[in-house]
Formats: structure tokens, sequence, C-alpha cells
């Protein structure tokens, strides 16, 4: 009997061109960059221009996934986005970019998970691959939260940015069945390299989620369609959030690792959703991880939410740091509250 699993073959990611570093935001506000950087790890964030929508950042990070892949939108049979800012209440906002990239086959649709949302977006895609209901799926991040900032509350408007990443999966099988990516495209065949991980074959080993709607109100936006026909603003208990989130991440990720039969120290990168860099610290001392371990870009890329997962995939992979067969944990937590790991092998 073959198993089918999701092989990673590419990944790709945008940033609006405009950058607000904390200075400019210390003109506008009773803040300054100490009292930023000290308390987030953040120096600047990327802003959406006017009139450039989440649909068209979620399309130029797909492209360039596709383009490092070397395939085209005509081999994409699934598209699932996730995004709390999506362009309009309806049609999802994947759709947009289906009709952009110029694909016209098989399907499309969005996923609201908060910052959890590509983690949750990859679990989706990657059951919809192992059961054979699709081959080929852009799992994409993207986010426009300068749109639902209250810009005069320091408390939440100095931590996010925008900006979108995405992920390429195809289905692949371990007895290598003809048309399975082999190799450096995700083969079915080990990799050389040390620790329980280089017996298990590449791709999505496995993810991990939860939630617990109990905490909603520690982080929302005040307004919908249903309860009052406008969107409002993010708001944020700060000091709760960070309590569970330490906790939950640290708690997920050792689940993942469980249910592979692997340790923490057979990680090679720990890609943790860059919401805070005193949360990143806090699982990284819960976990045991050194910091060299693990990929930060909070600092530069701000907390962009569902996108901040595959962004940092992506830079990692360009500069050369993540590498084929290393093994790669993924963690987000976010509104709801939800959270989740998805455990690959790259």
């Amino acid at each position: 009997m073959h198993t089918i699993r999701s092989t990673i073959l590419g990944c790709g990611s945008y940033l609006p061109e405009r950058i607000l570093d904390n200075a400019e935001l210390a003109h506008r506000l009773d803040t300054s960059n100490d009292w930023i950087v000290g308390r987030t790890g953040i120096r600047q964030r990327h802003i959406a221009a006017d009139g450039e929508l989440t649909s068209d950042l979620a399309t130029h990070a797909a492209r360039r996934a596709l383009e490092s892949a070397g395939i085209g939108a005509d081999a994409v049979d699934l598209i699932v986005v996730g995004t709390s800012t999506p362009d309009d209440t309806f049609p999802a906002t994947a759709t947009r970019v289906q009709a952009k990239l110029g694909m016209t086959r098989g399907f499309a649709f969005d996923l609201q998970a908060v910052c959890s949302g590509f983690v949750y977006a990859t679990a989706v895609a990657d059951n919809f691959i192992r059961m054979g209901q699709a081959r080929t799926a852009l799992v994409i991040g993207a986010e426009t939260y300068s749109r639902i900032l209250d810009w005069t509350d320091r408390g939440t408007c100095v931590l996010f940015g925008d900006g979108a990443g995405a992920l390429l999966l195809r289905a692949a099988d371990d007895a290598g069945a003809a048309g399975t990516p082999r190799g450096a495209n995700g083969g079915a065949e080990p990799v050389p390299g040390g620790g329980m991980g280089a017996n298990l074959p590449r791709g999505i080993l496995s993810t991990h989620l939860h939630s617990d709607g109990r905490f909603r109100d520690i982080l929302y936006v005040d307004g919908g369609p249903s309860a009052t026909r406008t969107v409002g603003f993010l708001r944020m208990s700060g000091k709760e959030v960070f309590r569970h989130a330490v906790a939950s991440l640290a708690a997920v990720a050792e689940e993942a690792v469980a249910a592979n039969g692997l340790t923490l120290g057979d990680i090679d990168w720990l890609v943790p959703h860059q919401a805070n860099i005193r949360i990143l610290e806090g699982v990284a001392r819960k976990l045991g991880l050194p910091a060299e371990r693990v990929i930060t870009t909070v600092d530069q890329h701000a907390n962009t939410s569902a996108a901040s997962i595959p962004l940092a995939l992506d830079v990692a992979s360009r500069d050369g740091r993540l590498k084929p067969g290393n093994l790669v944990l993924m963690e987000a937590i976010g509104g709801g509250l939800t959270w989740g790991a998805a455990l690959a092998r790259w």
C-alpha cells in the first residue's frame, strides 16, 4: 500500500515597497525606537500602498513560489489562502488570486485562523493531498494588517506589518510512483544526515491544530458584517496573549516531535510565528533550543499574522540556511485562540 504525502516544491514571498521604521512612528506616537525594540524586537515593517490589496500581495508571493519550483499555474489544482484581512467580505480572496494567476481548474478558498492561518492552511491542503482530492497546492499566508490598526494605539500599531508568503506542495508516494518528484524536489529517498530525522521522507510529516474559544476576547477585531457592519480595529490584551502563547507553542512543538518519534534535538530549524521577540525567546527557552536554530525575521517584518511563517521560510531558503533534508518545525498562535504546528522535512 502506497502512502500519499505532500512534498515541498518551492516557496516565495512578497513585501510591499513602503517601509515604516520606528523613527517615523516615534514622530506620530508617544514611543521611541528603544521602547519598541526593547519590548518587541521590531525595527521596521512594510505597509501596503493605497489600492494594494491582500490578493495582490498573495499573487506576487504565489508567482515567486511557482518560479522557484519551475512550474506553471496550470499545474495547480488547489489554492488555500490563510488571511484575516480579505479583500472583501466575499467572495474569497483565494478566488481572486486564482484568476490573477490564470488558473482555470481546481478550486480555491480562504481560511481564517488569524496568526495561525498558515499552519491551518497547510494542514488543510496536506489533508486534501493525502486524500487524493488535490495533487498540487499553493498554500498562502497574506495580510494587510495596516488596514485594521488603530494608529493612535501604541500598544498594537507598532507590532504589525503587511506581507505575503507561499508554499507549493505536490503529492508524492513513498514508493516513487510515476511522476513523483524525487531528489532535490522532494523524493522519497532519505537524505544523508544525522539524527532520527534522516530516515523520514521529505515533505509534510504531520500537522497539529488546536483552538479554545474561551479566550476569544484577548485578541480580536471589534467589528464585522454580522455585528456592526463596519470593520473595527485590532484589540489585544498583550500580557494574556504572551502567557498563553509561550505555554501553548511549547506544548504543540513537543506534540509534533513526539508524534514522529523524534526529540527536539532532532529539529534543525524552529520557524515560529513572528509575533514578538519576547515570545520567540520564551518558547525557545522553554524548549531548550538555542537561538541559532530559530528563524527570526520579526525585526524586519514585524508581525504579519498568517504571512509571517512563509515569509520567514522564504528568507531562510534564499539565504541558504534552510537546506534540503532539514527538519523544520513551524508553529503559530493567533486570535480565537487558535494554535498549531506543522513538522516538515525540507
